[in-house]
């Protein structure tokens, strides 16, 4: 029995710069952090007592003879990819919900590959996860997402991430003082909209306009530098609440389908009660608001937006790893 943990990710500055369409000609660069908020899966051999000889469990039940017939996309193209010739078991338990704009596909796909490799007793490198992910999601899925997501799932922590012309892809930890790592949490509040969607369909608008979208992204990708100085400095932190409000009014030009009336509207009852500055994670249409928000102020914001879930977060600085290695157990051993 293997059980895998991998966190999911909140982002700051750079998105979109973070799609092969746009880095591959002009580089790209993001800043954001793995929390804690979790994608778990169980996975193991399964043994052939049953009339099926896979068995994934998710938001439904697939009991499946042949890989090809799995109708999981990460599931079906992980296993092949691996070349998987045996029964197997994957079960899927997850913090939040799907298609919330926080990296819930890449953490699975993340997290499968790190599990599948212990079920084999091989070790996987943070790089190798972040980069065979990529490939399944991009490459064999076929999905319409950015490598951004791949790299937090796989690395944790809070990180500068550059995607360079040649394909390459860098991840730098932000190095900050612990006091002002706490009190730079202390300014940032989660609200779960209520609307999921698929990223890959709300990105696809985006991606077809990178051409006429290239001066937004690179002054998206600027502000990643100048987040980094704000956190790195002495600077006061209302300065990245403010460069966030900057950010997103950028991000909404890139797409008819970023933002919804439900959206702004949370967010201008959030800027009345007090918040400097937020954006909706991942590609938009719905899924989780951040915001920035002085200390003082929180229990204000939170009163005006009471109608919506407040998730309380912290940052993790692990990855993916495996929390449950059972080896006697792949061979049916005691």
């Amino acid at each position: 029995m293997i059980i895998s943990r991998t966190p999911h990710r909140i982002s700051f500055f750079g998105g979109g710069t973070d799609y092969p369409s746009y880095y591959l000609q002009y580089g790209g660069k993001v800043i954001g952090a793995a929390i804690d908020k979790y994608c778990y899966l169980s996975v193991r051999k399964l043994p052939p007592f049953f009339n099926h000889k896979h068995r994934i469990v998710y938001s439904r039940q697939e009991l499946i003879d042949r890989i090809e017939d799995i109708e999981h996309p990460s599931v079906r193209e992980t296993l092949k990819f691996l070349g998987v010739d045996y029964g197997v078991s994957v079960h899927h338990d997850g913090d939040i919900p799907a298609r919330s704009g926080m990296g819930s596909s890449s953490a699975f796909t993340v997290g499968l590959l790190n599990s599948m490799h212990a079920l084999e007793g091989r070790r996987i490198s943070r790089r190798e996860l972040m980069e065979r992910a990529i490939y399944i999601e991009q490459d064999l899925i076929g999905e319409c997402v950015g490598s951004q997501d791949q790299a937090f799932a796989a690395y944790g922590g809070l990180n500068a991430i550059e995607f360079h012309p040649t394909g390459q892809i860098s991840v730098s930890p932000i190095i900050i003082k612990e006091e002002r790592l706490r009190s730079f949490q202390n300014h940032l509040l989660l609200f779960y909209t209520g609307v999921s969607r698929i990223a890959s369909e709300v990105a696809q608008e985006q991606v077809g306009r990178t051409a006429q979208n290239v001066p937004a992204l690179q002054a998206m990708g600027k502000m990643v530098d100048q987040a980094i100085d704000i956190l790195c400095s002495e600077r006061p932190l209302t300065e990245f609440g403010e460069l966030l409000e900057e950010g997103w009014r950028l991000k909404q030009s890139l797409s008819s389908r970023i933002s919804t009336c439900e959206v702004d509207d949370l967010y201008t009852r959030a800027k009345a009660a007090g918040a400097l500055g937020g954006k909706l994670l991942g590609a938009g249409g719905g899924g989780f608001m951040l915001l920035f928000v002085e200390p003082a102020l929180r229990q204000t914001v939170k009163k005006a937006l009471q109608d919506y879930l407040y998730v309380p977060f912290g940052f993790d600085s692990d990855g993916s790893k495996i929390i449950v290695y059972r080896p006697d157990s792949l061979n049916g051993g005691s």
